[in-house]
């Protein structure tokens, strides 16, 4: 497919797609959607890929939806539209590698929705992030009142909401939205830095553990940790758990598959 409004690159078992709308801040409309999605299969169907990384072109990560597009939208176009970048993000965060969010720039809207579906956030020190989205007589409709509460808390996702503010990259790390802040001026070299520590790291004891904070996140404590045990024991099924103990034995860097 021939991309109109993303970017979309692998090198060395690293994947990234770069959000490519600048002039308009990266807005997400249907056709980035729809290119989004597809890179998304894209890499779901590359074995070699180890680690994802999202990030945005300009000044922006996404700065919401297209609001142009809205004019032309009734109930029906808007659950169409809503409904689609829910399954879209869902497809992202049911990846079995690692995601890693990368905001340089704002992050508003339907684009902190996005991020939030990753597996965590780095931000530059110059990222703002929020749902301003009740400033247009709507409600985030990406994931946004789900993911946000669950993130930060209810109390202060209703905040955020209500007021539809923006918090900085500091205050954002703070909220424990963010993992961590990285200086503007070599903000992608510090997330490429971590995204090939990820790689190097071994793919079924990575997914496993993804998938065992995901699944477990919403279950009862024991239950959780009985699913903690089997992922745990599913691991001994991979080569990599070997290679992994003896590296630790004989003092040398693992080299997993």
């Amino acid at each position: 497919m021939d991309y109109q409004t993303i970017l979309y690159d692998y090198e060395a078992g690293i994947a990234t797609i770069t959000f490519n709308r600048p002039d308009k801040l990266n807005a997400l409309n249907q056709e980035m959607l729809a290119e989004f999605e597809d890179a998304l299969e894209q890499v779901r169907q590359n074995p070699e890929i180890r680690v994802l990384l999202l990030t945005g072109a300009g000044r922006a990560f996404i700065a919401g939806a297209d609001i142009s597009e809205f004019l032309q939208f009734g109930p029906l176009e808007a659950r169409q539209f809503s409904a689609t970048a829910h399954e879209i993000g869902f497809g992202l965060s049911a990846l079995e590698i690692p995601v890693i969010a990368c905001v340089n720039g704002f992050a508003l809207g339907g684009g902190l929705e996005m991020a939030m579906a990753c597996d965590f956030i780095y931000a530059a020190d110059t990222a703002r992030l929020g749902q301003p989205e009740i400033n247009l007589g709507i409600i985030p409709g990406f994931g946004g009142t789900q993911r946000l509460s669950r993130l930060v808390g209810k109390g202060t996702a209703k905040e955020m909401i209500f007021t539809g503010r923006m918090v900085d990259a500091s205050e954002a790390k703070t909220l424990g939205l963010v993992a961590q802040v990285f200086p503007a001026d070599n903000f992608m070299a510090e997330c490429r830095k971590v995204a090939r520590s990820l790689a190097a790291k071994g793919r079924v004891s990575l997914s496993a553990a993804k998938q065992a904070v995901d699944r477990g996140f919403d279950l009862d404590l024991r239950n959780a940790c009985l699913l903690e045990v089997d992922a745990f024991a599913l691991c001994f099924a991979s080569p990599d758990a070997v290679e992994g103990a003896r590296a630790f034995l004989e003092k040398r860097p693992p080299n997993f598959g």
